[in-house]
């Protein structure tokens, strides 16, 4: 959240909407912490003898997703390392855009996705790899009741993604998803999760980032060491994910929330009301 203009940092994150809801949150993060002049490499994942060796009980079957057969590809997979080509001309026909080949970072974009999206409901994205690339121009803020608020035309620095966020066919996203799903599963396990099941991982960022408050007004901004944090200590420790949410604005939020919903119910079978506007309720899930 750096107060000059963004020439070199990063931020990025989530499947099309969540790649794009990624593109819409991580992408709030590289524009408020702009001064690397270039994005990492490809850093290394945490090591599997860090995680949880226990095998929890799937809760999110894929198999039991119910994904339209009809839309969905029958070609064989290739490998998770060249999947590349396939897997961006997969989401290219999803966005009907072609600006999404110029915001998505490649190599590995399965991989960043699943590292970004794991990451969402932690405290930190530092050490992620990127997925999408920044916006455009430098972080905006404005003034309300004396305090530094994010400023209105902030929003509109993220209206390439959030184009694609309108433009995706949720049910043919979701049969993509299913047909691609062992290339999610595979990357997770090598994120360091062997015993891990990704869809299950995917269902808690999203109600994570469901979950994110939705204030009446833009919250007010602090400086603190050369970036900006949120002045309520409530919002700050929520969770990254959900602080990123915020930051998009709040039309832009609503959006994004009512895409996840409707991708949820698909995966799992359930329908979910939005939260009451102006709520600032949700508790973060942990990591």
């Amino acid at each position: 959240m750096r107060k000059q203009a963004s020439t070199g940092s990063w931020i990025a994150a989530a499947i099309v909407v969540i790649v794009l809801v990624g593109a819409g949150v991580w992408l709030v993060r590289r524009a408020m912490q702009p001064e690397l002049t270039s994005p990492p490499a490809a850093e290394t994942a945490t090591p599997a003898s860090s995680r949880s060796a226990a095998a929890a009980p799937i809760q999110h079957p894929i198999a039991q997703v119910q994904a339209a057969p009809a839309s969905a590809s029958t070609a064989p997979l290739p490998a998770l390392d060249q999947s590349d080509d396939d897997v961006l001309a997969a989401l290219q026909r999803l966005a009907g855009d072609n600006e999404l080949s110029l915001l998505l970072v490649r190599p590995q974009i399965i991989n960043r996705i699943v590292a970004s999206i794991d990451a969402m409901p932690g405290r930190s994205l530092g050490g992620i790899m990127m997925p999408a690339r920044p916006p455009k121009g430098a972080f905006v803020t404005g003034e309300m009741d004396g305090q530094t608020v994010i400023g209105d035309a902030n929003a509109a620095r993220y209206a390439p993604y959030m184009a694609i966020v309108e433009q995706v066919d949720p049910q043919a996203l979701v049969a993509w998803y299913v047909h691609a799903y062992p290339l999610f599963q595979q990357a997770y396990e090598n994120l360091g999760y062997p015993h891990g099941y990704f869809n299950d991982r995917l269902i808690v960022v999203i109600d994570n980032l469901l979950a994110a408050p939705e204030p009446a007004a833009p919250p007010a901004l602090l400086p603190s060491k050369g970036q900006y944090v949120f002045a309520d200590p409530a919002l700050e420790a929520r969770s990254a994910g959900q602080r990123l949410l915020l930051r998009t604005g709040a039309a832009n939020e609503a959006k994004i929330k009512e895409r996840l919903r409707t991708i949820r119910s698909l995966l799992v079978g359930q329908h979910l009301q939005p939260a009451a506007a102006g709520s600032a309720t949700g508790a973060a899930t942990p990591k």
